[in-house]
């Protein structure tokens, strides 16, 4: 196998990893809740302590690699991350639960942004949207079939083994480093760990708004129109989970549309129409005209998951097209950094929104508006990028 397949696949892993600890748990949350007594605001903390960790680790895993290697950063943060995966299974009270959570994420946090600067390192730049198209799939899949298993999990058995069941995986992900990345000694580096400078590049920041404003901001669409299918076209929470499947449908044509297109379009005309589908949708999606003919949600889901999917793929491979060797660490640091900020962006701003208007009549179709509004800001940026014949000479010194 050559060695950018093993660092892609090394890399995929821990995005698996990290995936499947974010959304195994989400079924399994009504035992867990049982059998420790928590109230649904500690619920809430047993996701948002991972993503706390996931956060504020980022902007060290880049020096952390610079200092020690990433062979052993990684090593160290699949440590962190089993010894929490053990700790979380045997906690005794929520509170333990809710820091053992944090832990993981100091752990996992770790997994993505060097695992991500060593994939994308080793793959040519003309060889990056097919790797990017990988990590999409992960992306999409895990998401979806996890919580089914952890609802199998927690059945069958006990909520702990939706953690104790991550041991397996993690040691395998730590056997597959040990074999595969080289244990030499780090290359002196003067970069800082959150360099800057690397948003000067046209197609990394533009990237960075893209992720924000698109897949972001689909977050919070994606909040506030579960509450008005239920609460005003009186869809069941089962018949609104289910439009994810359309949804996933859309996405995938995206993956593939971007992989094969990519190279021979560039980003421009991807992200374009990713935008604009998306745009377009949740506009249809706050129409009154919606009420009197439901029958079209299945449509409007896979349109969004069409244009956000078209957005976050081609969005990914451009962030590191035009990003030379030497600085792959501190842009994938940036980059993992802003995905988790996005992650928070949408919801918070359209959920704070929909609060502010309600109960007003309108509220839903206008915290769905501004949705649509916010998914068109990155246009002035998107329009200026360059095509596909300069693509892949943009470094940056």
């Amino acid at each position: 196998m050559p060695f950018r397949s093993k660092v892609s696949l090394i890399f995929l892993m821990g995005f698996a990893l990290d995936l499947l600890n974010l959304f195994v748990l989400n079924s399994a949350y009504p035992a867990l809740q049982r059998q420790l007594g928590a109230s649904v605001t500690q619920l809430g903390w047993v996701g948002n302590a991972y993503m706390l960790g996931l956060t504020l680790i980022i902007p060290l895993g880049n020096g952390l690699a610079q200092r020690i290697g990433e062979r052993a950063t990684l090593l160290l943060s699949l440590a962190l991350f089993g010894l929490g995966c053990a700790l979380a299974g045997s906690a005794r009270s929520i509170e333990a639960l809710i820091g053992w959570r944090l832990l993981q994420g100091l752990g996992g946090g770790l997994l993505i942004p060097v695992g991500q600067a060593l994939a994308y390192r080793a793959c040519p730049a003309s060889e990056r949207a097919g790797l990017t198209s990988r990590v999409m799939m992960v992306a999409l899949l895990v998401p979806a079939l996890s919580p089914a298993l952890g609802g199998l999990m927690a059945d069958q058995g006990d909520w702990r083994w939706v953690f104790f069941a991550l041991l397996a995986p993690t040691l395998a992900c730590a056997a597959l480093v040990l074999a595969w990345l080289p244990g030499g000694r780090p290359q002196p580096s003067a970069r800082p760990a959150l360099d800057l400078r690397l948003l000067r590049q046209p197609l990394l920041h533009t990237a960075m708004l893209i992720y924000l404003c698109v897949p972001g901001v689909f977050m919070g669409i994606n909040l506030v129109a579960a509450l008005y299918l239920q609460g005003t076209l009186g869809l069941s929470a089962t018949a609104t989970g289910g439009l994810m499947l359309p949804w996933a449908a859309g996405a995938l044509a995206a993956i593939a549309l971007s992989r094969w297109r990519f190279n021979a379009l560039g980003p421009r005309p991807l992200l374009l129409a990713g935008m604009g589908i998306q745009s377009l949708a949740v506009l249809a999606l706050a129409s009154p005209w919606l009420v009197a003919h439901p029958g079209w949600l299945v449509l409007l889901y896979a349109l969004l998951g069409l244009g956000s999917s078209l957005c976050s793929s081609t969005a990914q491979t451009a962030a590191f097209v035009a990003i030379p060797e030497a600085a792959m660490g501190a842009a994938s640091a940036l980059w993992s950094l802003n995905r988790q900020l996005s992650f928070f962006f949408g919801v918070a701003l359209l959920g704070a929104v929909l609060d502010w208007r309600l109960p007003e009549p309108t509220a839903y179709a206008q915290a769905l508006a501004l949705g649509a509004a916010l998914t068109l800001l990155p246009l002035p940026w998107v329009l200026r990028l360059p095509g596909a014949g300069a693509l892949f000479v943009q470094p940056v010194e």
